[in-house]
């Protein structure tokens, strides 16, 4: 039976913790109740016994374009603490989704943008349709990726990540799959077959080693610690709270260009 909580819905179906982000008026853009929601939804899934992989959804044409404006509205006047709590909160969540002893699945339908990016990257196994597009476009508005960027950098490389940072360029499925942001795209009428095929392969095995082996390529890859994600924290809070932050995002907000610079 499915449970509808703020922007999200979660039900458990044959073995599968399956999240739904079902904000299609807004381009299942997240703010800080839908980030809320998917923390307490993943935690639930994993320690739930009747599911063995949790899987990530949409809802409408868009996978999730992002933050969503009237949250970052409220940012725009956070005082620097209340960003570090905010930035520490979406940490948490794309912490919660890496270290999930349960695999973790993505189903990619259309455009993710930004944040999503990251929740991406967070994930095991990401599957894309060709028409999906891509960008990490934090510094349009004089912000920088810092939360999500230990992930996708592990993801993609950090010569790579260089790149996508920098111009905030949008880049195809293909491109994402170069990169290894995403494992596998496919045409959209076999996207739920793949996902299929990838749930059929997990539950074919233990439980217990499926746990173990995530822990074991975490332990040889040497993981973030908490002072990385202290420090990613600390990074866009110091960001959102200077002068070219707020002036982006104002600008951003109100449709105009941004005045760099300006006092």
């Amino acid at each position: 039976m499915a449970t509808p909580t703020p922007g999200l819905t979660t039900t458990v179906e044959d073995g599968v913790a399956i999240l739904t982000l079902n904000r299609p008026e807004v381009r299942n853009a997240f703010d800080d109740a839908l980030i809320a929601a998917l923390t307490a939804a993943y935690e639930t899934a994993i320690a739930d016994p009747a599911a063995v992989a949790i899987l990530l959804r949409a809802n409408g044409p868009v996978f999730c374009s992002g933050g969503d404006l009237n949250w970052m509205r409220r940012m725009a006047a956070y005082s620097r603490e209340e960003n570090l709590a905010d930035a520490e909160r979406l940490g948490a969540l794309m912490r919660t989704i890496d270290l999930s002893p349960k695999p973790t699945l993505v189903r990619i339908h259309g455009s993710a943008f930004a944040g999503a990016t990251g929740l991406i990257a967070c994930n095991d196994i990401a599957v894309a349709v060709p028409e999906a597009e891509f960008a990490v476009t934090e510094v349009r508005i004089g912000l920088i990726p810092a939360v999500i960027s230990p992930y996708l950098v592990r993801a993609m490389g950090a010569r790579q990540a260089r790149r996508y940072f920098l111009t905030a360029e949008r880049f195809s499925a293909a491109t994402a799959l170069e990169l290894g942001l995403v494992h596998e795209v496919v045409p959209a009428e076999a996207l739920d077959a793949a996902i299929a095929r990838h749930l059929k392969a997990l539950k074919a095995a233990s439980p217990a080693s499926l746990g173990a082996t995530k822990a074991l390529v975490a332990a040889v890859d040497r993981p973030l610690d908490d002072a990385v994600i202290a420090d990613t924290a600390r990074r866009i809070a110091d960001q959102r709270a200077s002068a070219d932050g707020r002036e982006g995002v104002t600008a951003f907000l109100e449709k105009r260009k941004p005045n760099w610079g300006a006092a």
